[in-house]
């Protein structure tokens, strides 16, 4: 019992860390061009779903990534960054982000989000089915009732004979 309990929490746990792998192989990501105080690429067009991932590390300044608007925010600036943001369904439009320490500098970019496509799902007629006789029905059921009943009285019959 111990074994299969074991075995289906592997399964379930394999499962689970196989779709985040998914999911984050779709994101698009943003890193830090030191040399030049740039995002790179600094500007990135998704689908919503779609999520944009702020990576860098060992940068000799410190980084983060704000938008103007506030729709995200990858916290203090830091040298090792990995922030990710998913843009839901109805978040379609254009964001633009900095750097808030080297924003004077030009440290800006910009998400263009697309409007997911919207997926037409036609629905299947059912056919139409052909109307039941259900007073068959009733009638076998109303049969079953009268000879449970004449059994009754006749066993109740029977035992009043007996005494």
């Amino acid at each position: 019992m111990n074994k299969v309990l074991f075995g289906l929490l592997g399964l379930v746990m394999l499962v689970c860390s196989t779709s985040t792998v998914a999911a984050e192989s779709s994101d698009v990501i943003v890193t830090v061009d030191s040399s030049s105080l740039r995002f790179s690429p600094s500007q990135v067009t998704i689908t919503e779903g779609q999520a944009v991932r702020f990576m860098w590390d060992g940068q000799a300044l410190a980084h983060n990534a704000v938008a103007d608007d506030g729709m995200f925010d990858s916290g203090d600036p830091e040298r090792d960054v990995d922030y990710r943001f998913v843009f839901e369904v109805g978040t379609a439009g254009s964001y633009t982000f900095v750097c808030e320490p080297h924003a004077s500098a030009g440290m800006v970019g910009t998400i263009t989000v697309d409007a997911a496509p919207v997926e037409v799902v036609e629905e299947e007629e059912e056919p139409e089915l052909p109307a039941e006789n259900t007073p068959a029905l009733s009638l076998v059921s109303s049969l079953m009732v009268m000879a449970f009943a004449t059994t009754l009285v006749a066993r109740n019959g029977k035992l009043e004979d007996m005494n």
